[in-house]
Order: C-alpha cells, then structure tokens, then sequence
C-alpha cells in the first residue's frame, strides 16, 4: 500500500541492561532475565512529506519485565523541544509505527508494549563518534547516557568488536561499546559497563533504508 513519504537518517545510540555483545540480538534471553535501557537518535536528514525533520533528537527509556518479544513491556519516548507542532506530530507518526509496514523496527518493538508513558519534551544534548566508539547523550533531571570502548581486562587498550546482521531490522551493522546509564522519573534505573551500540540509522515506510 502507499506510504506518505518520509526518513529520518543520523546517528543513534543505545545501551541495555545485557552483558556486551547482548544475548537478545543472536535470539538468547537477556543476560539478567529482565531488558531495560535507553536510546536516543539525531535525525541529521529527515522528511515527513514536506515537512523537514533535520536536526531534531529523539530518545526513550523502555523496560521489558523478559526477553523482549514476550512482551510486557513499559516505554517513555524524549522529544526534542525543539520541535514545532507539527514536527511532534510527524514524529509521533513514525515512531508510532504509522505510515509504515508491520515489519518496520517501530512496529516490531511497538508489538510488544503493554504501557506507553506520556512524552515528555525537553532539550536533549548528544555527541557521537561511532569510529571511536564514543557517545553520549542527556536530558536534565530524566536520562543520562554514556559510551566508552570496551577495554581489555589486562592492558587496558581498548577492544573492538561489532554486531554484523544481514537482515537485522533495527541496525545491519553497529560497533558495540560499554555503556554507563541512569534514568530517573516513571522508569526508573541505573547500570555500569553494560552493552552499548553504535550505528548510522536510517529508516523509512519499508524499513531499513540500505546506504
């Protein structure tokens, strides 16, 4: 069926409760039973129709009381203050899972929550070098996010690795990183040298849209 025409591509960035490498992305249950963690993205090219989205940051907080598609689960997405009226709405859209196919990451993850907080709008900083396996991103007082290198326990020089799926719907590639994050408010958490990711997403009605 037609789609209205729209993309967001940047880079995005995310960490969970998961030992590294994430048991969930190779079809294992979550390292410690439960899934929690944080994203956020910068949508450094994006359209909904006419309407432009460049610039603009999205993130979310999200809990799973299991492995993710048994659903259950809890989110709260972080809208960029930024935004006009009706930017919020195209945005709402997309992440919505609208003007989209079932198979979409939005709908896919979407299937499986149970709770959707209220949005909250707030100015939200980021910084990103996927090379370098670095990132960060923060929203006063709600979410704080940070990506290092994975070091070597014995010299301490830093470990790379990264997560290759051919027909992954989230991210194809992504450098994976130590992730420290706390989150305050509705969903609430704290974890240290957890899984982190990196990668350049892009995303559009049918998918992921190839480089």
């Amino acid at each position: 069926m037609p789609y209205v025409d729209w993309a967001i591509k940047g880079p995005k960035i995310a960490a969970c409760s998961c030992d590294y490498g994430c048991p969930c992305e190779f079809n294992g249950r979550p390292t410690e039973g439960l899934c929690e963690g944080l994203e956020c993205m910068r949508i450094d090219e994006g359209w909904f129709g006419e309407l432009r989205l460049d610039g603009l940051k999205v993130a979310a907080a999200y809990r799973w009381p299991g492995p993710v598609h048994e659903g259950g689960g809890i989110v709260q997405g972080f809208i960029d203050e930024a935004a006009s009226d009706a930017q919020v709405e195209a945005l709402a859209t997309i992440l919505g899972g609208g003007e989209q196919e079932p198979t979409t990451v939005f709908n896919i993850y979407g299937a499986t929550i149970d709770q959707e907080l209220p949005p909250v709008f707030a100015a939200i900083g980021f910084g990103c070098d996927i090379e370098a396996r670095t990132g960060w991103f923060g929203i006063d007082g709600k979410l704080n996010l940070s990506l290092e290198p994975i070091r070597n326990p014995v010299t301490g020089a830093p470990h790379r690795a990264r997560i290759v799926l051919p027909e992954g719907f989230e991210f194809r590639e992504a450098e994976v990183a130590s992730g420290t994050f706390t989150a305050e408010g509705d969903i609430e958490m704290q974890r240290r040298s957890r899984y982190g990711a990196l990668w350049q997403a892009a995303y559009g009605p049918y998918g992921i849209i190839a480089p």
